[in-house]
């Protein structure tokens, strides 16, 4: 949570300043403030699902500690903009100034760092044709080298943020990149090609395709049993897992985090924030 110095006669080096205060003000605004030592524990399992559809995209889940968001991307006219669907496009979202700019600034303000002592996730999903939607974003996250982690011949140097691409995938083009600025987001079916866990670190899929159960209640013996399965192969290949269109309930969310499901998928910020904390 982005706080101001407390008021009153403090001196200036400790951010009594008026001016210092105003500073951290807009800071605030802009999602670039100084991390404090009382501001909230990140939460690294918090994944913002359609963050950008928050009345502040991007700040509302960094306010609350998560530590991954998720922007629906379209390549329009030369521009990537972010929306749900065609009706909502409007120029003045682009993918640069809702996420890729203010990330840049929180990362330089605090020294390399998007959440304290954790890695901080933009998963990207292309809505728009897979091959001419990456060429243009390679482009564009290749300008924000200096915050993003990158894969060279193999080898990866993490950074302040991991991209993360899914939708519609230019997979091969991205795995024959010597230099890339981005990971893909896989599916179960990569299992049984076992890809290199840098090209492809996470593996996601709808919690409908698999399960049943509607997250009240008891969850059935045998889904738990299938869950668990799941997640342990896909740990044993070095990646993570994460559903979409899980139930949003405390029962489901308490059965995710039994079976050690990387990454809660959600809407409701506040709520999953309060469920992490509190236990």
């Amino acid at each position: 949570m982005c706080r101001l110095p407390p008021g009153g006669p403090a001196p200036v080096a400790q951010g009594g300043s008026p001016v210092y205060r105003l500073a951290i003000a807009f800071a605030c605004l802009l999602g670039t403030a100084p991390l404090r030592a009382d501001d909230p524990k990140p939460l690294q399992r918090a994944h913002a699902h359609n963050d950008y559809e928050h009345a502040r995209p991007l700040l509302d889940a960094l306010e609350c500690g998560f530590c991954s968001v998720e922007a629906d991307v379209w390549l329009v006219k030369g521009q990537l903009l972010v929306a749900h669907t065609p009706v909502q496009w409007n120029t003045s979202r682009t993918l640069e100034k809702l996420y890729l700019d203010p990330l840049r600034d929180r990362a330089k303000a605090n020294r390399g760092k998007i959440q304290p002592g954790a890695t901080f996730y933009l998963m990207i999903d292309v809505k728009t044709e897979a091959k001419e939607t990456y060429a243009a974003l390679a482009k564009v996250l290749e300008d924000y080298a200096d915050v993003l982690t990158v894969t060279r011949d193999g080898k990866t140097e993490t950074k302040a943020v991991t991209v993360v691409i899914s939708g519609n995938r230019d997979a091969k083009t991205m795995a024959e990149q010597k230099t890339r600025y981005a990971a893909l987001d896989g599916r179960p079916s990569d299992l049984g090609t076992d890809p290199p866990a840098a090209l492809v670190p996470w593996i996601s899929d709808s919690w409908k395709s698999h399960f049943k159960w509607d997250g009240t209640g008891t969850m059935p013996d045998d889904e738990r049993k299938k869950l668990r399965e799941f997640v342990a192969k896909v740990h044993k290949q070095g990646r993570k897992v994460r559903f979409w269109a899980t139930p949003e309930t405390e029962a489901a969310w308490k059965e995710l985090l039994a079976a050690d499901v990387d990454f809660l998928n959600t809407d409701k910020l506040k709520e999953l924030e309060k469920f992490l904390r509190d236990r």
